[in-house]
Order: C-alpha cells, then structure tokens, then sequence
C-alpha cells in the first residue's frame, strides 16, 4: 500500500494505478469522461484535472500544477488537491466547453437519468449555459437494429472507437476528422458488424449510442423495476439486470461481476430478452388443444400423474432441459426417479465428459475473468465468437498479456496508461492458437491458425501433448505444427485450454485434458474451458440423466411423457421424434410440456403448460465454469404462467416454495448443496428489511394505476426470495446476488457500479454473485490422449458439422425481434474447390440429404473449410433435427 495527501489528509492506496481511479475508490466525487475503468487512461478529455504539490509547504502556500488524475501515477507521498479552487474552477471551464455544442436535449434523450454527462456536469459544478451562436450539427447514421445513433451529442471523449476497435475488435467504427470536427460512426450507414456493439449503449456517456429496442417502449431507469437475473442464452453466465414496466420487460443492461462478464455483454445476452414479448410464446395451458383455465389444467396434470401411480406399473418418463433452471429439472427427476430421468440435450454426453474434467481433471476450470488474464491461449475446435462471445472477448484481452510484459514492463509503461502502452506494443499478439475447422473471427489475433476435421484437430492437441510429454501419444502428420504451440504453452505462467461441444466430438476434450495434464507434470498451471451451449447444460448434466435416444424409444409400460421446456424435434434426428411422438398420440398414453414457447412438441402434447421466462420466475442456472448462479423475477408471471418447478411441485400436492426444492436437492445431491449458497435465502434481512427491485425515485403503483383508479393497490407477495416488488425496503448495498441494480447519491450512469466494488476492477464488496460447485481434483493429471484416426474423406459425401450462430443459433433469442434480424438463414457450406468440381456457385439453392431426409439451402463458400466437410447453422429447424455430426450428399 502506498501513503498519499489529499485535500491535507492522509489515505492508503493501492499500487499499479492511475490518481483517478484511486481518488474513486477513496470515495472522491471527481469528474471524468475518456477514462473507464476496463479501457484505462488516454487523457482525451481533461476533465479530472486536480492540484498536485511537491511536498506539504508547497500544499499550504498554494503551489502547485494543474495535472490529470486519469494520467497521474500513484506514488508513495504524492500529494493532491481535489477541491482545491484553480482544480475546481478548471473542471467547470473543461465541462462548459464540452457542453459548447451539446443540444441540451435532456428532456427528450434517452440517456436521461442514467447520464454520464449529467452526472458530471453537477459534479463540475456547470449549471449556467452561456454560448449564444450557432451549433454545430451533423446527420445521424442507421446502424442497425441494435443501437440509436444521435451524432449531436458528442463529447469527443473517444471511448466509442476504444471500445469497439482496440477493446472488441470491430474494424467498422471510426473516428473520421475534418477541420475542427470530429465523427464517430461508420463510413457509410450499415449494421455495426460486432457482437458486442451494444455496449456501446453503456460506454458512451452522453447518449451518442443509446438501445434501440428500449426507444421502441422507452422507461425512464428510474421508473423501471429491476431484477437481478442471468443471461439465459449462452452457457457463460452473464450477470444482467432486467428492466421492467406494466408487465413488460423494456431493457436489458450489464450487472457487473469480477469474475464473469465484468461491464460487457454480447448483443445476444443483452437483446435476446424480446423473446419474451414474441408471438410465439405459450400463454395459456391446453389441453387436447382447447385452452383452458391454469387451475383446471393443474388439476388435470394431478389427476394424470395420479392415475399412473394408481396403475402401479410402467411409471413416468420426464425429459429434462438445459435452457430450464436446476430447480425445475430437479423435480421432474425427483417426480419421475432418477431411472425415469432423461436429458434433451442433444450435447448430453460432451457435458457428461465436461462435468468429470470439473470433477477431476487436471486442470481447474477458467472464470471468464481468468480467461482474460491467461498470456497462453490454445482454441480446439471451438468458434468462441459464435458460441460463447463474451469468452472471446476475454481471449482478446490475454492476447494483450505477454505484450505488455514483455514490451511495457521494461519500458515501466504502466497497464492502465493505455495509449502509451498501445503505441509501445502496436500489432503485436500473444501466442493465440485458433485449431477450428472453419475460420473465424479471432484469427485476426491469433499467432496461428490451423484449419482440420475434429478428428483431425484431436491428433493435433494429441501432438502437442506430446510434445510437452514424450511418453502420451502423438500424431506424427502435425508435429511441425504442434511444436510452436507446445513451446509457447510451456514458456506461459498462465496458459489456458479452451474447448468445446460444437464439433460433437469427445476426442477433442480427451485432447484438451491431455494437454492440461502435460503441462501439469512440466511444473505449470494451466485451467480449462469447455464451452457448453445453452444455460444450464452442465446443472443439467449434474443430475446424471440418462441419454435423449433412451428416452425416446423407452418401452416399459409407461403412460405418461413430461417433458420440460425443450422442443424435441430439434433435439433428437427427425425419424426418432417422430416415432416418439406418434405413439403418445393414443393409446391410453398421455404427453404433457412444459415450456416457455410453442413449438411441434407442445402442439402434440395432450396437456401443454406455459412456463415462467426468466424475466417471470426464479432459480438457478450453472455456467460452463461450474458456477451456480440465481436469477430472480423482475416482475410476478401472469396468472397462467408459472416457473417448471412450481407447476410440477404443486401438481404433486406440496406447497411450492424455492428454498424447498433446493434443499431437498442438497440432500439428494450433495455435491449440488453449494446452491443454497448461491443466493440468500427466502428469510433473508438487513435491518429486519427486504431488498427493493425499483429505485427510490420510481414514479411507483399509483401513477402507474392511474388511469383505473386512484387508491394504491396492494403491491405483490414475494414468498420465495429476499426482494420486494417496491421500492421500500433496505437502502444500502444488498448482497452482489440480490444487487437490483447501480445506484449510488451522484452516480446515475452505468459507472454507478464502481462504488459498489471493492476496488475497481474487484469483485463486489462481499463477494461476487454465485457460487463454484466444482473443483478439479488433480485426478485426471495422467490423462492421456490417444489419438483417433485421421479423417478419411468419402467420395460423393461430406461430413456435415454444426457451426454456432450467435444470432439465431439459440432457442429463444432468436424469436426476439432485433437478434431475428441478424439472423442468417438456412445454408450449407463447403469448400470452393469442392463447389468447383460439382459446378455450385455461391448462393445458388441446393439439396442436403441427411439421415434419409432432404433439406434445401443457400450454398456458401467457406475457402478455409478442409475438404470432405461440410457445415450447416445451428438453429434451422431442419438440420437441428438432422442428428450432426453425420455424412450427407449435396446435390
């Protein structure tokens, strides 16, 4: 720690950090904009100017200079004055010139209320406009479906092209100059082409870029209710907080946490929540295809599990889901038995093998945080950008590591000076290996980048392994390949493995282990990342169910099918379902889902019953990092929506109650009992006080009545959780996992989080939301790899692979109106010297036979994609159904 003087008092801070960000952790109010606390210093703006003194008689006679916080380093003695009248005079001067051309058009912005601008034009201390003349005005841009352009209000503080460019990697945002004037957009309008444009809503701070989607039933924040929730379209665990008024979710936004998503989110975790509004959603139970009332269909559901159990024989088959919470998949097997129990994951065996590398491989698992930090990074098989983005974007970052050490370090450029350290290190990258069998878009990072057949890629990382291990296995075709990449993960401090479930492929992950654990035995400490797609794929897999095909061929007598929030048409090859299905259309034999959406199985089942979306219900969800984590509801369901859990825990005559299910679940399953640590429980109090979900200043029940009456209604129960559905309740900050949202007394803007923070850039006081559930063991230190053949192409056919889709790959965020837009449509992909030889050119129709069934679809060329393959998008209902990997012919 070090000792500095502010304003003539004494304060410790820590190290490796700009004045800035120590005067806002000491709890200072001061003013800044080109500063953020991911994207460090550039001194663009000069809004932080504060006193600097050479020693104490030079403080008490006034002497000193003007210098930036933001580009001050901390030192042992270094003596400031904040609110020193030259400092405080220079701010408001600095502020009435920024705001020179500014529209002053709060009324109207969207950005009003949780304005970065407004915030720091109070705190400068500027409330009187001056400039008379004309202002300088320019034409706003569409760029898409995503994001709001208004040009007018810039600063010119450039944390936009930060971001997006030297932070995300887009390369379609500039900065364009001409004279006197500044423009931030694109050469010409178009969509912005990367995944994480929309934190650009949250990094502007004066409304330049604001949420599309919101503008179309925009809520001021303050008179939105919130919820602390978790993103339910990926298997990350974003943490997010919804916004919601009269019933409707308006907004999704970023809820920090250390070692997650820290203050980004990709565009399909923040826009993916219109799904909830679609018109596909389920909204009143059915039976044999007539609505009905919730009531009647509850008792209906007990009369049907009453019959069987009455029967004596044959029993239940429940298939559980893994975009359905821990809670609701925990009582369909607790309600079937365990040997009744299947999984509709159609990646249920790779997150079966995930889980066992959790248990005891030789590596512990990544947090996203961990990922970032790593200075090695070594990709097998998996597109991150389309299948788990916001891990991409921490890959970026360790691509940065060993340049800024190797490069900064000696030079004593300090991490967060981040222009200088930019210049020092310029294009230069980090060892990134991208082993894919299709390009993407971290390439552009990567030291290398080698495209094969999943088979293909196992003997790769089989190879590297041995190199790092003479005595595992190898590959002798990719040694030369495999040597650089075992150097530069042996010459790391924090190396990481990153693989995943997209190719279907076992012997990627067997590789990956192999990898780990021959780095184990050389002495260093690499973690593992196996990406998993959907948001409960591993809780899933903790409850041990048994294969999809099972389940759908199980004889045994059985009268009665549950199956939980999953469409089984997409999830299993065609003829399979489809055999399913026909015979639990009669014969005595009755079919009940659960789900969020309509979809072929909920219109087959005899008794359909809407579930609550993540926005309406609460419970759990465990990432890809092994990390349970509690989403709450932001508002009560409607009355014929309930949670999966609640339906099937009152079908069964209990009374429902969340902390119930889990605790039976800890029993059941003790090494799931970490999840009653995931969230305070229901009696949960401070001050003999629940947490509120709105803000003090919401407008609250009776405005928002009005129009029927003017008495306050009574405001809703919330029997399950620590939170209220008001504004009453403790005021301080709750615990990170019933954190509603930021908000602190002059801090309206996103950076209202940073006070909540132990330091910046730390987790939450009290520790970040969740919980680990597993560690690794060190069991699996003597994996070994044993390679599998090489691909073999065939003549006349291709090996037809999944290629994630971050927009439109996913269940439900695809039915939203903003990520439908981005989503592509159906196609099939090849190699165009394979496209050549049968005469195909780009975006002609063609045939894709699979599983003795044909598709049609747009023809792509994809040049890096080796021969013999061929990949479709995940997410058209034809080939989800079509059972991949598997050889098909094109025609």
């Amino acid at each position: 720690m070090l000792s500095i003087a502010v304003d003539g008092a004494r304060y410790e801070v820590g190290s490796e950090r700009c004045a800035l960000q120590a005067l806002l952790e000491l709890g200072f109010h001061l003013p800044y904009f080109c500063w953020h606390p991911a994207l460090g210093a550039v001194g663009a703006c000069r809004q932080c100017a504060v006193k600097q003194y050479k020693d104490e008689a030079g403080e008490r006679a006034g002497e000193g200079r003007l210098v930036m916080a933001c580009m001050t380093a901390v030192s042992d003695g270094l003596r400031l004055g904040v609110a020193e009248a030259e400092a405080a005079g220079f701010r408001r001067a600095v502020i009435e010139g920024l705001m020179l051309h500014h529209p002053h058009d709060c009324p109207v912005c969207d950005e009003g209320g949780q304005c970065h601008l407004q915030d720091m034009t109070v705190m400068a201390g500027h409330d009187t406009r001056r400039y008379r003349f004309a202002k300088r005005t320019f034409r706003n841009q569409h760029l898409g479906p995503f994001l709001h352009h208004e040009m007018n209000r810039c600063i010119q503080c450039y944390r936009c092209v930060r971001f997006y460019r030297e932070y995300a990697g887009g390369g379609d945002l500039e900065a364009m100059g001409i004279r006197d004037q500044v423009y931030f957009g694109r050469a010409r309008d178009g969509t912005l082409e990367s995944e994480f444009a929309g934190n650009l809503a949250e990094v502007c701070p004066t409304g330049v870029f604001t949420d599309a989607t919101l503008k179309r039933h925009y809520t001021r924040k303050w008179d939105l209710r919130w919820a602390p929730s978790v993103c339910a379209h990926c298997g990350a665990g974003c943490n997010t907080s919804l916004g919601e008024r009269y019933g409707e979710v308006r907004v999704t936004v970023n809820r920090y946490h250390g070692e997650v998503n820290g203050y980004f989110l990709c565009d399909r975790g923040r826009y993916g929540y219109e799904y909830l509004a679609a018109p596909e959603r389920l909204r009143a139970p059915r039976w044999q295809g007539a609505a009905t009332a919730p009531d009647s269909a509850l008792a209906r559901l007990q009369e049907l599990i009453g019959e069987v159990r009455a029967g004596g024989a044959g029993g239940i088959l429940g298939f559980g889901s893994p975009r359905a919470s821990l809670e609701s998949n925990f009582a369909l097997r607790e309600l079937v038995g365990a040997g009744h129990f299947f999984s509709a994951d159609p990646d249920a065996g790779l997150a079966a093998q995930a889980l066992g590398l959790l248990r005891h491989g030789p590596a512990p698992a990544a947090s996203l945080r961990q990922a970032e930090e790593s200075d090695a990074v070594l990709v097998l098989g998996e597109d991150l950008t389309q299948s788990a983005a916001r891990l991409a974007l921490s890959v970026r970052q360790a691509a940065r590591q060993q340049p800024l050490r190797e490069l900064c370090d000696p030079l004593g450029i300090p991490r967060w000076l981040d222009h200088a350290a930019r210049e020092a290190t310029q294009a230069a990258t980090g060892p990134v290996f991208v082993l894919t069998p299709a390009a993407t878009r971290l390439d552009a990072i990567a030291r290398a980048a080698h495209r094969a057949a999943p088979d293909d890629l196992a003997r790769l990382g089989c190879a590297i392994a041995h190199r790092l291990d003479a005595a595992l296995p190898g590959a002798e075709e990719w040694a030369a390949a495999a040597g650089p990449v075992a150097a530069a993960l042996l010459a790391a401090e924090r190396p990481l493995i990153v693989t995943g479930a997209s190719c279907g492929s076992p012997a990627l992950l067997d590789a990956a282990a192999a990898v780990a654990a021959a780095l184990v035995r050389r002495g260093r400490r690499p973690r593992l990342s196996v990406v998993l797609p959907e948001a409960n794929s591993l809780g899933l897999a903790a409850l041990a169910p048994r294969p999809l095909p099972e389940g759908l061929e199980a004889g045994g007598g059985a009268t009665l099918a549950i199956v939980l929030e999953a469409d089984l048409t997409r999830r299993a090859p065609a003829p399979l379902v489809e055999r399913f299905l026909e015979r639990w259309r009669g014969g005595g034999r009755r079919l009940v889902v659960l789900d969020q959406i309509e979809h072929p199985t909920t219109t087959a089942a005899a008794l359909a019953l809407p579930a609550a979306g993540v926005a309406e219900g609460d419970g759990t969800f465990v990432n890809f990092e092994g990390r349970a984590q509690r989403f709450f509801a932001v508002s009560p369901p409607a009355p014929a929506a309930r949670e999966s859990w609640r339906w099937l825990e009152q079908a069964q005559g209990r009374a429902p109650a969340l902390d119930g299910v889990l605790a039976r679940l800890a029993t059941a399953l003790p090494e799931l009992a970490g999840t009653l640590r995931a969230a305070p429980a229901a009696d949960f109090r401070l001050a003999q006080q629940k947490m509120p979900r709105e803000p003090a200043r919401c407008s609250g029940r009776t405005a928002m009545d009005a129009a029927r009456a003017v008495s306050e209604p009574k405001p809703p129960a919330d029997a399950d959780t620590a939170l209220t559905f008001t504004m009453e309740g403790y005021a301080a900050q709750p615990p990170a996992a019933l954190t509603a949202f930021f908000w602190s007394p002059g801090w309206n803007s996103p950076q209202a989080q940073l006070p909540y923070q132990q330091a910046i850039n730390a987790s939450l006081r009290g520790g970040d939301a969740g919980v680990r559930l597993f560690e690794a063991d060190g069991g699996g230190e003597t994996a070994a790899c044993a390679p599998p053949p090489p691909f073999a192409p065939r003549a006349g056919s291709f090996w037809v692979l999944r290629l994630p889709q971050l927009f439109g790959g996913e269940e439900l965020s695809r039915l939203g109106r903003a990520v439908a837009e981005h989503a592509s449509g159906a196609f099939v992909g090849v190699n165009p010297a394979a496209a050549g030889r049968a005469g195909w050119r780009e975006g002609a129709r063609v045939r894709v036979a699979l599983d003795g069934r044909e598709h049609t679809a747009a023809l792509r060329l994809f040049p890096e994609l080796p021969e013999g393959l061929a990949v479709v998008p995940v997410g058209d209902a034809a080939f989800d159904a079509a059972g991949l990997p598997a050889w098909g012919e094109i025609r």
